[in-house]
């Protein structure tokens, strides 16, 4: 039976525009695109040119760092473009889909009849090694590493987030067991699910019952309620979604990159969830979906840990979700903050909002709402960060560069992710992810 960890700290926000349980296939796209940006801590180097044929899953570009990992097309087709930007800096490399998909051949495997190394090397040559993501420093695994267990998170409390096994997972359940037992000949796997989760029997992993409000679905909170990061250790982590593609490897041959996002946001005519390739144009994902009659902000990802796109960008290598909320630079509010604000959610109670029903769901826009200030010791972070650790004096550590006392606060357990809900309910407006981020980099670069 699957141990349970009650999670006291945390908030949930209950959003407008849940995406429905309702899945249907985007129009596959004209171009699509692999963004090295998304794996964080890689130098790309591009091994191919404007005008070569590619089959899905060849190589785009590599790691600098590593060369044997791989960065693969997720279609068959021309490039057609690798966009730079300053200092020639790697944008995004774009790939004309052909008519008819060819896919590399991997051959299938019998995960349970291979070592670690067997199947990290079968990772490595399909590209898909590089959807882990290391502790500490949050970014892409060192290959050469023995991870001392690797990490996944079977459910996202954020807001608007895809229902993993509600929806997603629907269909996949043979890979998603393939790829978990892939996972387990590496280093022991360590798999978090929500109250009532019928992956409790799944094998080959060691199953925790994860019952609390967001962020108890963040697999950092995860490693540090069950086996918290001591200095000199290393942990992987990886997506549940990316589990299946591994699981796809080894069953079918071939690298799969299809996901099932949601599509959500108050500004979504129809929250859905949508089948759609790694690397698809965000205007193909929500053509026609989105509301006109206001300025609108389109969030590749979450809205509290998603990046800012357009409808130009391409669909994120870890996204899971396309969020779409009011722009908010056109709101008209009559009498500001004296208003009783029925329908503005606040976690300080400052609006009659907090007598209604917990179940209200509400529209946030992307307006920060209120000025920069001093960082104030008020305790508001602790209150809904549910790690065993001090994140205003780990935050204020990294602003001041004390490296020393960054990591007797735990930094290596950290990621940027894990500050999100903390910096929501921040009333100083302190960019928490940001620096969290650069606090990780500071250390890394400290250490190699």
């Amino acid at each position: 039976m699957a141990n349970v960890i009650k999670l006291r700290k945390g908030l949930n926000i209950n959003l407008k525009g849940k995406a429905a349980a309702q899945v249907s296939a985007v129009p596959a796209s004209k171009v699509y695109g692999l963004v090295p940006d998304a794996f964080w801590g890689m130098k790309p180097k591009v091994v191919v040119k404007e005008g070569d044929v590619v089959k899905a899953g060849d190589a785009l570009f590599v790691n600098k760092l590593h060369p044997e990992m791989k960065f693969v097309s997720p279609v068959a087709g021309k490039v057609t473009l690798v966009e730079r930007g300053d200092r020639r800096k790697v944008l995004s490399v774009q790939v004309e889909a052909a008519a008819s998909q060819e896919y590399v051949d991997f051959g299938v495997k019998n995960a349970t009849s291979l070592s670690g190394d067997e199947v990290k090397a079968a990772l490595l040559e399909s590209g898909l090694f590089s959807f882990f993501v290391q502790r500490p420093y949050a970014v892409v695994a060192n290959p050469s590493d023995a991870p001392k267990g690797i990490y996944v998170s079977a459910f996202s409390d954020m807001p608007l987030a895809a229902d993993f096994e509600g929806v997603v997972l629907a269909g996949e359940v043979e890979n998603f067991q393939t790829g978990i037992t892939a996972l387990s000949r590496i280093a022991k796997v360590y798999l978090g699910v929500q109250p009532g989760s019928k992956l409790t029997s799944v094998k080959d992993a060691e199953v925790t019952v994860f019952d609390g409000k967001c962020p108890a679905g963040n697999v950092g909170v995860q490693i540090n309620n069950t086996h918290p990061i001591n200095k000199g250790e290393v942990v992987w982590t990886i997506g549940a979604e990316e589990v299946i593609f591994i699981g796809r490897l080894f069953n079918e041959g071939k690298v799969n990159l299809t996901r099932t996002i949601a599509v959500a946001g108050s500004e979504i005519k129809t929250p859905s969830y949508k089948k759609v390739l790694v690397g698809a144009k965000i205007a193909d994902i929500v053509a026609g979906n989105v509301n006109t009659d206001k300025k609108v902000r389109l969030i590749d990802g979450n809205p509290l840990t998603g990046v800012k796109t357009s409808e130009e960008g391409f669909l994120l290598a870890h996204s899971t979700e396309v969020t779409a909320i009011p722009e908010g630079d056109d709101a008209d509010e009559l009498f500001g903050w004296i208003a009783p604000r029925f329908n503005e959610f606040s976690v300080s109670r400052s609006y009659f909002s907090w007598l209604q029903s917990s179940k209200k769901e509400y529209v946030l826009d992307a307006r920060v709402k209120g000025g920069h200030r001093h960082m104030i010791f008020s305790g508001e972070y602790d209150s809904v960060f549910p790690m065993d650790i001090y994140p205003e004096q780990l935050v204020k550590a990294i602003i001041a560069g004390d490296i020393d006392r960054m990591e007797a606060l735990g930094i290596y357990e950290v990621a940027p992710e894990d500050f999100a809900v903390a910096e929501f309910v921040d009333s100083s407006k302190v960019e928490l992810q940001r620096i969290v981020r650069e606090g990780l980099d500071m250390l890394r670069k400290e250490n190699e």
